[in-house]
């Protein structure tokens, strides 16, 4: 698999990752971004031992979309402080089954995650062990019963945008861990939702400029798939359980 270069210098690297692929390893062994990134910063610089990729955010799975890496340890620390003081904005397209009751505003949602079962869920109360979740959105276009959106997340919570769609009635599309009807296959054979992170800015770590990166969408994306919205659906059929 090659890696979709979007922006490269000394000290950062944005790739384009598909839907399908890991952002880190885990114990299944499967390739991942990080495997993908190594590799290539190995090949193209003729690295003879191990080179530094840091890891700063993660996007779920069966999710595309522009993903930042550091290519140094200066790099990494100075970014990720930027993701823990949400000082980078990010903006995702998605498409859901269903259509929001406005054109625009803002969700706000307190989230709680079940470890075990690898969900989170909106919880009605505040607890010591839930998360404020907070996304602007805005609708885009709409199919029949399908909706796209442009969502800016507030804050970073896991699996936050698709729990914060699921719990509206607007899971999704491909998101059957979340309740969607549709099913959709990334271009691994994969599942994959509708959920594709679009745009990422940041202040660069040592020149203190903002860049912004933007990531197209794949060919598996919904909306350039042959015949759409029609193609690659069966509303009698429960998608696969997407579950990561």
């Amino acid at each position: 698999m090659n890696l979709e270069v979007l922006f490269e210098d000394n000290h950062c690297l944005a790739v384009n990752k598909p839907a399908g692929l890991l952002s880190q390893g885990d114990a299944s062994g499967e390739p991942s971004l990080v495997d993908l990134a190594a590799s290539y910063l190995k090949t193209r610089y003729a690295k003879p031992g191990n080179v530094y990729v840091g890891l700063l955010h993660r996007l779920d799975r069966p999710a595309s979309g522009v993903m930042l890496l550091a290519k140094t340890s200066k790099a990494a620390g100075r970014l990720s402080s930027q993701f823990r003081t949400g000082a980078i904005a990010k903006l995702y397209w998605v498409i859901v089954e269903g259509m929001p009751s406005e054109q625009e505003g803002e969700w706000v949602d307190m989230l709680e995650k079940d470890t075990r079962q690898n969900r989170s869920g909106v919880v009605l109360e505040k607890s010591s062990s839930s998360k404020e979740a907070r996304v602007a959105f805005r609708v885009l276009e709409r199919w029949g019963p399908f909706t796209k959106l442009e969502l800016r997340p507030r804050t970073g919570r896991s699996h936050q945008l698709r729990v914060q769609l699921a719990g509206r009635g607007l899971p999704i599309c491909g998101d059957g861990k979340y309740g969607a009807r549709c099913r959709l296959n990334a271009l691994d054979g994969h599942f994959r939702i509708a959920l594709h992170a679009r745009r990422l800015t940041f202040t660069h770590p040592t020149r203190q400029v903002v860049i912004s990166v933007d990531a197209p969408v794949p060919p598996d994306w919904p909306e350039l798939l042959r015949g759409w919205p029609e193609a690659g659906y069966d509303s009698n059929k429960r998608g696969g359980e997407s579950s990561r």
